[in-house]
C-alpha cells in the first residue's frame, strides 16, 4: 500500500474512505488513534490514508475533485 494523502480532519477521512469505498478502492487509515489522542491537539500527527499502487491514480482524481468542490 502506497500514501495517498494525510489529514487531522476526521470528516475528510471518513468521507475519503466512503468515497473510495464506493468506487471500489480499498483504503487502510494509519494513526487513527494516534492522531486522536488528547482530542486533536496534536496536530504533528496526522491520520495517513492509505491504498494500492494500482488503485493510485484512480484515487487521485478523488482527491483532485474534493480539492475543486472545496474552492467554490
Amino acid at each position: 500500500m502506497i500514501e495517498l494523502t494525510r489529514s487531522g480532519d476526521a470528516v475528510f477521512v471518513s468521507w475519503l474512505e466512503m468515497r473510495l469505498g464506493e468506487l471500489g478502492i480499498k483504503t487502510v487509515v494509519l494513526d487513527t488513534h494516534t492522531s486522536s489522542v488528547y482530542g486533536g491537539a496534536l496536530a504533528a500527527v496526522q491520520c495517513r490514508i492509505m491504498v494500492a499502487e494500482a488503485d493510485l491514480d484512480r484515487s487521485r482524481h478523488v482527491l483532485a475533485e474534493a480539492a475543486d468542490d472545496g474552492d467554490s
